[in-house]
């Protein structure tokens, strides 16, 4: 009906998304799918969850805990996020170093197009019939198809876990031990590294030395060999050895906001930006963004930590704040995002690590794709040739 009347529609679920992505532009249907939840089925010998779209974090996990298994995706926003937008939104847990992505974990979908159709992608391991259709599906914040159904493979719960805490001169030695651990195979659950600031303000310190958080879980063999390599990378570089209940004092308050909440309530400027570059270039993104974003009028801080770790590069997680008067409120807020954005692409990263695009990011896909966002587009035309999936995102 939609389609043949030219009403747009947005996906909603749990709505944490805090790029836009769930915001209607141009009005029409909202379409809510939380009702649409629950685990349909579970393959205990393969390890695949078939499960829907508005299954939140904590349902997939207790219904996952009777068959001794974990998907081990666990957000900041866990608790009130969906599968669905996991999915749409390309997420990342906190221990995606040990999981993979949400990209990693999806086995297969069902995905409804603009034109009411159905079609179901994925369902192998592994598969060589021409491009992997689920990839177009993945990231598409509802603007390509309606994920109705998701196969998503799942692991065994941890035999066991092990925690470690470092602390390093300088947030730049604290990156290299990071990329030795992470080359040498070692692929802990978490790895989160802090800058001097956000070390002060997290874990205590000078303000100056960085502090790097390790927890890892598993079969205990290989839980052991990868804390012993990460020692082995740490020591390398110089760190010492922290207390290990920092650990256990960031598990405790990982997922609380209210800081930068309150905040914002007494007027300041503040949010996060991620992105993600190559192991090379990351001493350079950290310099360019945070010079950039406190180059802008009224700018008061812009922080770094490492929260997710690859064979290529990792992702960088940037915490900036502002305190324009009340008028200058919302150009202080988009020159902050500019300034650090414009600089991250140019200093080698990529436009978004888990956030997604949204609205938010939109003014910044033609730099980030380049000549891609033509084949983006096409994609949207021949699968969406009226424009009524959530138009006005991904920068189409």
């Amino acid at each position: 009906i939609c389609a043949e009347y030219d009403v747009p529609i947005t996906v909603t679920a749990g709505r944490s998304g805090v790029s836009g992505a769930s915001v209607p532009m141009f009005g029409g249907v909202v379409v809510d799918v939380t009702a649409i939840a629950g685990v349909l089925s579970v393959d205990d010998v393969s390890g695949v969850v078939e499960v829907l779209p508005g299954t939140f974090g904590p349902d997939l996990e207790r219904e996952l805990a009777t068959h001794r298994l974990t998907v081990g995706h666990f957000p900041q926003s866990f608790d009130i996020s969906t599968v669905g937008g996991w999915i749409a939104a390309r997420g990342a847990g906190q221990y995606s170093t040990r999981y993979g992505k949400i990209d990693d974990m999806v086995h297969g979908l069902e995905v409804v197009l603009a034109d009411g159709s159905v079609v179901r992608t994925g369902g192998a391991p592994a598969a060589s019939a021409g491009p992997d259709l689920t990839e177009i599906f993945l990231g598409s914040e509802g603007t390509l198809g309606v994920v109705t159904r998701a196969w998503l493979r799942a692991h065994p719960r941890p035999e066991v876990e092990r925690r470690g805490a470092y602390v390093f001169a300088t947030f730049s030695d604290g990156l290299e031990a990071c990329r030795r651990a992470i080359r040498a195979g070692a692929t802990p659950a978490v790895l989160r590294l802090y800058d001097g600031p956000e070390s002060k303000r997290s874990h205590g310190g000078d303000g100056t030395e960085s502090t790097l958080l390790v927890l890892d879980e598993g079969a205990e063999a290989l839980v052991d060999a990868t804390m012993s390599t990460v020692h082995d990378a740490c020591t390398s570089l110089g760190a010492r050895v922290a207390d290990v209940a920092l650990v256990e004092a960031w598990m405790h308050h990982r997922n609380d906001t209210s800081g930068l909440q309150a905040l914002t309530r007494k007027g300041y400027v503040v949010d996060t930006m991620e992105v993600a570059a190559p192991w090379s270039r990351l001493d350079a993104v950290v310099e360019q963004v945070e010079s950039a974003m406190l180059a802008v009028t009224h700018a008061r801080a812009a922080t770094c930590h490492l929260s997710h770790s690859y064979i290529d590069g990792a992702c960088l997680y940037f915490t900036f704040a502002a305190t324009p008067p009340a008028d200058e409120f919302d150009a202080t807020y988009r020159a902050m995002w500019d300034a650090g954005q414009r600089a991250a692409l140019a200093a080698g990263a990529n436009l978004s690590h888990h956030h997604g695009v949204g609205m938010n990011r939109a003014a910044y896909m033609g730099e980030a794709l380049g000549s891609g966002l033509s084949v983006l587009r096409a994609v949207k035309s021949a699968l969406d040739p009226r424009g009524i999936l959530n138009p006005g995102k991904l920068g189409l």
